[in-house]
């Protein structure tokens, strides 16, 4: 079924304005930034963990059910982890889990591991993951309770330690200089942290900044240049016109007044048009169209054919324009974020009547209402674009990929 036709007011209503950009826009750095320190969390942290794993079963001599359930409690979230940075999905979750588990597990330690044991000159297995369990709350905790971590978790193995030795005189000396290295060096990673993300975060606040002003300095430029077209057209044509008309004597000066009247209306009408260049509005073949689809296909370098079909016909010039440019966007769009493949593009004539264009490709796909808000492609490229010369733009896409129908039906 055909589309409604989108009107301009509706078309254009989809585009941010300029004061909405700063808030709205999608903010990539602060996000690469995460996925960034968590690829870097779950590297340190698998050399750390299977450094823990293998101390923990070459110096254990029995494993009963107390020490297996706290290697359960430790490396079973600590896994969980791992996969989670690796991918992407539920990184907060995760590590907060870890980090809760790795300190019920550190506090119980002394419950679990028979004190006559332990050695001063031998640090135990779970000491290995105590910086594992601060980068841990780096990726799930505010920044305050992430300092919490950084300064308690140290302090709790220093405990667990001295409670493990009976508080003997050969465990302080050791164990302070573990607790301190451990503290310098959970507050170092946590700091770095921060400011990464502050840097990330001031990225992404200049660039929304420097996309609003952009767009109010674009529609500044956009007003002033209707408004300077509007002036020369009614100066130069629409007067002209009027001038002639009020002249004329005879009936030929008559039908060249109404010649110039007819073409200054027209010129008038196409104003808004400006962005889809300024021309004839003398109609256009679809051959031509798809004439101007194949340049656009070879300029991109892409690997396609128009394929045409129904009759050939004729459309308004500005029609045209605007379609072979909406095209051009969808084809550049595919291009960059399907690199082209299963590109296909047909172009269907109906006559006189109308035409229509389907730009398809087998890429990733995407979904409309995700697209950050400063990103104008779409919205004002393809579907505000036709909605100016009374066309329609269906967009559908999905992981299979993505299908651009531009159509003009003759009112």
């Amino acid at each position: 079924m055909q589309a409604e036709p989108l009107s301009i007011r509706d078309a254009w209503s989809k585009i941010p304005s300029p004061g909405s950009v700063e808030t709205g826009f999608e903010r990539f750095t602060g996000r690469r930034m995460e996925r960034i320190l968590a690829t870097v969390v779950a590297i340190g942290s698998a050399v750390l963990g299977t450094q823990a794993l293998i101390a923990a079963l070459t110096t254990v001599s029995t494993l009963d059910t107390p020490r297996i359930v706290i290697l359960l409690v430790v490396f079973v979230p600590l896994v969980a982890m791992l996969v989670a940075c690796v991918t992407g999905r539920g990184v907060r979750v995760a590590s907060g889990a870890f980090a809760v588990l790795y300190t019920l597990a550190l506090a119980a330690w002394p419950f679990v591991i028979d004190p006559a044991r332990a050695s001063a000159d031998r640090q135990p297995w779970i000491f290995f993951l105590v910086n594992v369990g601060v980068v841990a709350a780096m990726l799930a905790f505010p920044l305050w309770l992430q300092f919490v971590c950084a300064v308690i978790l140290p302090f709790v193995y220093g405990y667990v330690r001295l409670v493990q030795g009976g508080f003997a005189g050969d465990f302080w000396m050791t164990t302070a200089f573990d607790v301190s290295f451990t503290l310098i060096l959970g507050v170092i990673i946590i700091s770095l942290g921060w400011m990464f993300r502050s840097v990330a975060a001031g990225v992404d606040d200049v660039r929304g900044r420097a996309v609003s002003a952009y767009a109010a300095a674009a529609a500044a430029a956009a007003a002033e240049e209707e408004r300077v077209a509007m002036s020369a057209l009614m100066h130069d044509s629409v007067l002209a016109a009027l001038i002639a008309a009020e002249r004329a004597e005879g009936e030929r000066a008559r039908h060249l007044a109404v010649g110039m009247a007819r073409e200054a209306l027209t010129r008038l009408a196409n104003t808004e048009a400006a962005v889809a260049q300024e021309g004839s509005d003398a109609p256009v073949a679809t051959a031509q169209i798809v004439m101007e689809l194949r340049r656009a296909l070879s300029e991109v370098g892409a690997d396609a054919v128009v394929e045409e079909r129904g009759g050939v016909g004729l459309v308004p010039g500005r029609v045209a324009r605007a379609l072979v440019l909406a095209a051009r966007q969808a084809l550049g769009n595919a291009m960059t974020h399907a690199g082209g493949r299963g590109l296909h593009i047909v172009a269907e004539g109906r006559g006189d009547d109308g035409i229509s264009v389907t730009i398809s490709d087998t890429g990733p796909g995407f979904d409309l209402d995700d697209i950050g808000e400063d990103r104008l492609g779409i919205r004002a490229s393809i579907i505000a674009r036709m909605a100016a010369v009374a066309g329609t733009a269906e967009i559908s896409s999905d992981e299979q990929g993505t299908e651009i129908v531009l159509g003009w039906e003759k009112s």
